[in-house]
């Protein structure tokens, strides 16, 4: 059984799928897939998502609010306040990104400090994306001991050593469809070397469909693909992998309950 654990449940096309929710649910289901994880981008937007996959026993949330999702300074008190409710199993996600927004790095590396003070507060892993800040983010996860908390760095296509870094305190490293990529054939190098005991997997959806499913919307039942990838590559039964990354999955975020499978 596989858990994806990085998903947008409330950001997918639904006019483009031509599903609903429970049929995209049924979907992943169907892949094998257990559990999911639906990441928040938004503090503003977050009592709808949660309110949406609310009925979804296999269906967890995080709380935070995205870099790129950011017109101004982050609301600390607010964030502290939703990300207390005991449905929220992880902190953001959070993180810096560069590649996008170059013009607002004080404002993100404020936001993502704010994050990681929360997540190590109240013992809650912290979810991050990074992207051409490597330097930085390594700084300020170390500067603010985010090792207290620990997390991953989701949807990860930064360098070995980043890599090797972060698992250095105690973080995981989750792989999406990207690796599937034609392109992406420095990524597929670092995840050579990722030990299987600090990987996890996701689809980020609706972004991002692996192959075979390029130009399609993302759904986590797709995650499949990504695990099939991942395992291929590492010369490994989809099995192993498949056990393995969802052991990861349970042991980090502490708060979800194993489902029967």
């Amino acid at each position: 059984m596989f858990v994806d654990s990085h998903c947008h449940l409330d950001r997918l096309e639904w006019d483009k799928l031509k599903l609903e929710l429970p049929e995209v649910l049924e979907n992943a289901r169907r892949a094998g897939v257990q559990h999911m994880l639906c990441v928040s981008v938004s503090l503003q937007e977050f009592a709808a998502m949660a309110e949406l996959v609310a009925p979804y026993p296999m269906v967890s949330v995080s709380c935070g609010e995205h870099p790129l999702h950011q017109t101004d300074a982050l609301d600390p008190e607010l964030l502290l306040s939703l990300c207390q409710q005991q449905k929220v199993v992880a902190v953001g996600e959070t993180g810096l990104d560069y590649f996008y927004a170059p013009d607002s790095k004080a404002t993100q590396q404020e936001a993502f400090v704010q994050h990681l003070q929360v997540g190590c507060q109240l013992r809650k892993p912290v979810i991050i994306h990074t992207r051409d800040a490597s330097t930085d983010t390594l700084a300020l996860m170390r500067s603010e001991q985010a090792y207290q908390a620990g997390g991953v760095l989701h949807c990860f296509t930064e360098s070995w050593g980043m890599a090797k870094a972060a698992m250095d305190m105690g973080f995981y490293i989750s792989i999406s469809g990207i690796m599937t990529f034609k392109n992406a054939v420095e990524l597929r190098e670092v995840v050579k070397k990722l030990p299987l005991d600090a990987l996890l997997i996701e689809t980020d959806s609706p972004y991002l469909a692996p192959v075979p499913h390029r130009g399609k919307t993302n759904q986590p039942a797709y995650v499949a693909d990504v695990a099939a990838a991942i395992a291929e590559l590492k010369g490994i039964s989809i099995e192993q992998l498949a056990q393995q990354t969802t052991a990861n999955f349970y042991r980090l975020f502490g708060g979800i309950q194993p489902q029967n499978s």
